[in-house]
């Protein structure tokens, strides 16, 4: 007999706003927060879910709000819940879930509202008409924080222009093109035929943005549509910033479920979670396409689930970039033949920043609910392939109470590389990335390891070494790096 303070998802919700042009009338994200939790409350046909909850978590995004659940609780009719909020980084929404679970099954809080929004459409429609979107002050601290904040940049990073991951996730793909011993066209053609099988799910995904099926050929070809944003990514391999997309999820116990007379269709289990991080700084990392965190935070929560790859029949594996999904896939041992998201991923589905993951939990929860009996997972990523959380779902209650762990110590026992800063000498190149400017390549960053072992990076603005390195492979070429952090392929 299931526990009564197992803890189970009963409401879910996705919204979007599309704008054809923006107005100052237009959905801020936390109205687009509220209008998601009272979705979701009416989709769980419990309005008490509201007024009860004693926990309002929001996922922090790029809006100018200090304490948002607090506008959010006072809206929803629970104004004296505990305020929550978490730092940047798109593994908190499976963190909030995996932390919220446990909240719930010792007893700290019957139900717990969680929900996120961002609004990049407008913000971008707003400047294109030379005006600012204007949204609500809310000043406050929230009573609790959930994740800490931490720098996700090594001051050497910084110092030579290494920040965003535009930069960062195509250094990854080149180092794990190379490692994976695969020629240049033959590899950004396999990268665009993964990239269309998301596109293919966004077709048939009610919530996602971009609904219209993409081919592969014109996912990996370049054109006024579809620009050169970093090699070998072109904008249609990139995360979809710009959407106005809000989500939520409602968690509450079996005795509560039941109380309030929940239609038991509705009710998801989360069974277990996990979370790690691999280094903060990419430049301590052993390598550069591989993640530990993922591989050992990933696989334990199969193994608490008492599940192999085999036994999960849904996934959605985080999807910034084509790099993530590969790595996420190779360490979990996900074959990249199978489906690898139930949304269709940042791309298509939309990307609203740390928010995706309320997006691919609901959208998970809606085919388990149609599916009986069927697992899920989901994996959540934030920083430059840095946090990560895991996350098994299905109607059917786990075998065990809910069961989390995090496995930061074991991911902290691997060895690590040190930073040669300023570096001036031989090495070679591990992973590179090479950027595009208005009028075609304008600079490209190198990662490299030196010759006795450590790692730096150098740049360069040669147009004619950074047309050389989009057609052949420079990972293993040996290289001089420069006082000035240029650097020479000798």
């Amino acid at each position: 007999m299931t526990d009564q303070t197992t803890p189970i998802l009963v409401g879910i919700a996705q919204l979007s706003q599309r704008l054809s042009e923006y107005t100052p009338d237009a959905k801020e994200p936390v109205d687009l927060m509220i209008d998601a939790l009272r979705a979701a409350a009416e989709d769980a046909g419990s309005p008490e879910l509201l007024t009860s909850a004693t926990s309002v978590r929001v996922i922090r995004g790029i809006w100018p709000y200090q304490n948002p659940a607090s506008a959010v609780a006072e809206a929803v009719g629970t104004p004296n819940a505990e305020t929550v909020l978490t730092p940047y980084g798109g593994n908190f929404v499976q963190t909030t879930v995996n932390y919220s679970c446990l909240d719930i099954q010792a007893g700290k809080h019957d139900i717990i509202l969680i929900t996120g929004a961002e609004c990049g459409n407008s913000r971008a429609k707003a400047k294109k008409a030379g005006m600012r979107a204007e949204w609500r002050d809310i000043p406050g601290t929230p009573d609790r924080f959930i994740g800490e904040d931490k720098p996700m940049s090594h001051p050497f990073e910084q110092k030579v222009g290494l920040m965003a991951p535009i930069q960062w996730y195509p250094i990854f793909e080149t180092a794990l093109r190379a490692h994976n011993h695969e020629a240049i066209d033959a590899h950004i053609k396999r990268i665009s035929e993964l990239w269309a099988g998301f596109s293919k799910v966004a077709e048939g995904n009610p919530h996602a943005w971009l609904r219209q099926p993409v081919s592969a050929e014109e996912i990996r070809t370049l054109g006024p549509a579809n620009r050169g944003i970093s090699f070998p990514y072109p904008k249609l391999m990139n995360s979809n910033n710009s959407v106005d997309m809000g989500a939520a999820l409602i968690l509450t116990n079996v005795a509560t479920a039941k109380r309030l007379g929940i239609d038991e269709a509705k009710w998801v289990y989360p069974h277990v979670g996990t979370d790690a991080h691999d280094t903060y700084f990419v430049s301590n990392r052993d390598n550069l396409y591989s993640s530990p965190a993922i591989r050992i935070a990933g696989r334990r929560a199969l193994e608490l689930a008492g599940m192999g790859v085999a036994d999960v029949d849904h996934v959605d594996v985080y999807s910034c970039f084509p790099v993530a999904v590969q790595v996420g896939a190779n360490e979990i041992g996900l074959s990249q033949s199978r489906p690898l998201t139930v949304t269709g991923g940042l791309t298509f589905n939309g990307g609203p920043l740390n928010n995706y993951v309320m997006h691919s939990i609901a959208r998970m929860a809606e085919i388990l609910r149609a599916e009986p009996g069927k697992r899920g997972m989901i994996t959540a990523n934030g920083g430059m392939l840095t946090k990560h959380a895991f996350g098994i779902y299905s109607t059917e209650p786990p075998a065990k109470p809910y069961q989390h762990q995090d496995v930061q110590a074991e991911v902290d026992a691997l060895p690590t590389r040190d930073v040669a800063e300023d570096y001036v000498g031989a090495g070679q190149i591990e992973g590179y990335v090479v950027m595009y400017g208005a009028k075609g390549y304008d600079t490209a960053w190198a990662g490299i390891r030196t010759d006795d072992g450590r790692r730096t990076w150098a740049k360069t603005s040669d147009a004619d070494l950074m047309t050389a390195m989009t057609e052949g492979e420079f990972v293993g070429r040996a290289v001089k790096v420069q006082p000035d952090n240029g650097f020479t392929v000798v």
